[in-house]
């Protein structure tokens, strides 16, 4: 369903848990723009719950990184109210999730140049297609 993130060469994952520091087990770089996608563990089910993105392409062409990168996208950006480090503690709860497993991608590097937010919408719109609704915890598109 997702095969454009096959052209990212700078790319991996980490698993999260509900007794885990995120901010120590998220690998994603300090230095780069891309994008990022959630998926929840769920009593053996696994289930895409979001997908987002950090950086931007200003008119000029220049990239303009988050301070933090990716990194600080994923650990310190606000969902559901509050940074993710701890809002993803307390929806793990919650929802009896028993980890996430967040994937993230380098969109643009020496070799490809995607803007991370086309990217974002273009795997939205892919699972929009599948499945008539966003992932779960993304609230628009």
């Amino acid at each position: 369903m997702f095969d454009i993130l096959e052209d990212y060469a700078i790319q991996d994952h980490f698993f999260v848990n509900p007794d885990s520091d995120l901010s120590a087990v998220c690998n994603a770089p300090r230095n780069a723009v891309g994008v990022y996608l959630v998926y929840s563990l769920h009593h053996g089910e696994v289930e895409l719950v979001y997908i987002g993105s950090s950086g931007k392409v200003l008119q000029d062409g220049s990239v303009r990184y988050r301070v933090g990168g990716l990194y600080d996208r994923i650990v310190n950006g606000k969902q559901f109210g509050e940074a993710r480090r701890r809002s993803w503690k307390k929806r793990m709860v919650t929802e009896e999730i028993d980890a996430l497993d967040v994937y993230w991608y380098h969109t643009m590097d020496n070799e490809v140049q995607d803007i991370p937010s086309y990217v974002e919408s273009y795997l939205l719109q892919a699972h929009y297609s599948l499945y008539r609704r966003l992932p779960r915890w993304n609230k628009e598109a």
